[in-house]
């Protein structure tokens, strides 16, 4: 049986003080990012998070209840970026609306939490009167340690971090635009360009991984432009602007594709914008697909093709998952994929040759 992996172990391979070890392990203040990123990836590569927890003696007691329900049990829904993932959102609120739907089903209790907590975590709530947690989006590794150190077990909706391990739910993003790729190309597109910052999130990153796996499985060269997968925006309107500025210079430099592959609905619709006001037709001269039907993709103009996502679904699996967690705390972590639709409008059309934008 291995040993027990000790913070002056991680201390001296990261060349820290043990002191700051135990700041960073707690999802305390007083590290910098960088210096807890380090420390964080050394306890990993040791083995410190494999380790058995204690036994927390409420919780665990509670999670042992569960199935009686002999109590009013309180599952926290945490949406750290209120700006964006909130109820009203047309993505994140119909995931909230599901977990609301599973919880109730379950009858157990829901708080959400919205504000972006970067410490003291437990201040803000009992833990000894919360089941569970379902993270939905981005969430800092500092506050997932902390959750973690608190002994609640949690499930991650839409984001995992590689160095803290959890149980984690994503729709299928890489093989849906490998779907939604393969049709362009089988419409004749060759010249396709994906738009989207792939910092931005694990499902960007994995969408846009789908998309240059389908081009090289069919071997149609990736011209890529780096630009369109770094630019950033914090709503439409700065977004459009944004795109209007490299799909000008784009046009005018080596010309534009006859496809573009977004990695959300938003930005579809920020594309098709642009192309608007550079007089190119949609989808007569480029066509443009998007990821998630949101409410506003059945109502562009022209309607935009994309992957539909059953965003209710997710949360309700997400409710299920951390109930079978709870019941098997030493289970193996799982990283769930949810299937999706392709639902094809009137953004795409077959390829009738390079977009110059004055055909």
């Amino acid at each position: 049986m291995s040993k027990k992996v000790t913070m002056q172990q991680i201390a001296d391979q990261v060349g820290v003080s043990k002191f700051a070890v135990s700041k960073a392990l707690a999802g305390k203040s007083g590290v910098s990012a960088e210096t807890r990123e380090r420390i964080i990836g050394a306890a990993t590569q040791l083995g410190y998070f494999v380790q058995k927890r204690p036994k927390g003696g409420g919780l665990r007691a509670m999670a042992e209840q569960q199935t009686g329900q002999t109590q009013r049990d309180t599952i926290i829904v945490l949406i750290p970026n209120v700006r964006y993932q909130n109820r009203h959102s047309f993505y994140w609120g119909r995931i909230i609306d599901g977990i609301t739907t599973g919880l109730e089903e379950h009858h157990i209790g829901i708080m959400i939490v919205t504000e972006h907590i970067t410490d003291n975590f437990s201040k803000l709530i009992n833990p000894e009167g919360v089941l569970g947690l379902i993270g939905v989006g981005l969430i800092s590794n500092q506050l997932l340690l902390e959750i973690r150190n608190l002994g609640i077990p949690f499930v991650m909706v839409d984001h995992e971090d590689p160095l803290i391990p959890s149980d984690a739910l994503f729709m299928n993003n890489y093989e849906c635009v490998r779907r939604v790729t393969n049709y362009l190309l089988g419409n004749g597109h060759r010249s396709l360009q994906f738009v989207g910052n792939t910092r931005y999130s694990r499902s960007f990153y994995d969408r846009w991984l789908g998309f240059r796996s389908m081009l090289e499985e069919q071997e149609v060269p990736l011209a890529q432009s780096p630009r369109l997968m770094s630019f950033e925006g914090d709503n439409r309107s700065e977004i459009t602007e944004t795109l209007e500025g490299i799909l000008q210079e784009m046009a005018s430099e080596d010309g534009l594709p006859t496809a573009f592959v977004c990695a959300n609905d938003s930005i579809a619709i920020c594309v098709m914008t642009v192309l608007m006001k550079m007089g190119i037709n949609v989808p007569d001269q480029i066509s443009v697909t998007g990821f998630d039907n949101i409410e506003d993709a059945a109502m562009a103009s022209p309607t935009l093709s994309t992957v539909h996502v059953n965003k209710e679904a997710l949360g309700q699996r997400a409710v299920e998952t951390l109930l079978w967690r709870i019941r098997h705390p030493d289970g193996p972590k799982e990283r769930i994929l949810l299937s999706g639709d392709f639902v094809l409008r009137q953004s795409t059309a077959s390829a009738i040759g390079p977009a110059d934008g004055g055909r």
